[in-house]
């Protein structure tokens, strides 16, 4: 039986913020005001690499806030965006969570840890497509589990909010096997795992060796640079 793949999609800024990009109340932590930033952008090109995304079977994998966000919104949708909500609530949801607060969305499913989704991936089935859920990205990164990555990076910068990734990334390389640009300039790249970063080349530059250098380095070492 082949492994699920574990993909995630994401909207990100210049300068990584992912927080709230649906709507000016979805996530106001830490004082983030500026909830709906992707659709001050949103052109054709964006909806249709979202609806690429979407388009087979598949199951969700979310953190916890982000499947509160979902549950509050997605099974009571009206107008165009009734099918996604549909399509959402047939769908399996992971919710990848310590805490032991109730799933009431139909097709709810508690995951406890790392080790817990790695058993899900292992056992089949439809892919798992991850959205938002910026905390749950560096443990699954550093676990090896995603497969694949849709990273939407709008022309915009914030300056405040929620990154991708946090702390606890591994360092690891990536290999890009897709990329466009909307009409609005969005950039959708696809990457997959690379492998490991590899060693420093020879053919870098080397180290200095004068005495102001070293000096630098002591300063660094004692945090005083």
């Amino acid at each position: 039986m082949p492994m699920r793949n574990v993909i995630g999609g994401a909207f990100l800024t210049l300068d990584g913020v992912m927080q709230g990009p649906g709507g000016p109340t979805e996530d106001v932590t830490g004082g983030f005001d500026e909830g709906g930033w992707v659709f001050k952008l949103w052109d054709e090109g964006a909806g249709d690499a979202i609806g690429a995304l979407f388009a087979g079977e598949y199951d969700l994998l979310l953190g916890r806030r982000t499947y509160d966000i979902f549950a509050a919104y997605w099974p009571y949708v009206e107008g165009e965006g009734a099918a996604m909500g549909e399509a959402f609530t047939r769908a399996n949801k992971y919710v990848l969570t310590r805490g032991d607060q109730p799933l009431e969305w139909a097709n709810s499913h508690r995951l406890k840890s790392i080790d817990d989704v790695a058993a899900l991936k292992q056992g089949g089935g439809s892919d798992l497509i991850i959205q938002g859920s910026s905390t749950i990205y560096p443990g699954l990164l550093a676990a090896g589990l995603i497969d694949r990555l849709m990273l939407m990076t709008f022309p915009v910068t914030l300056g405040k909010g929620k990154r991708l990734f946090g702390h606890g990334t591994p360092t690891s390389k990536l290999k890009m096997v897709d990329h466009r640009v909307t009409a609005k300039g969005t950039v959708i790249v696809t990457y997959e795992r690379g492998g490991t970063l590899p060693a420093f080349p020879p053919f870098g530059p080397q180290p200095s060796t004068s005495a102001r250098e070293a000096e630098r380095q002591r300063r660094m070492a004692e945090g005083s640079w």
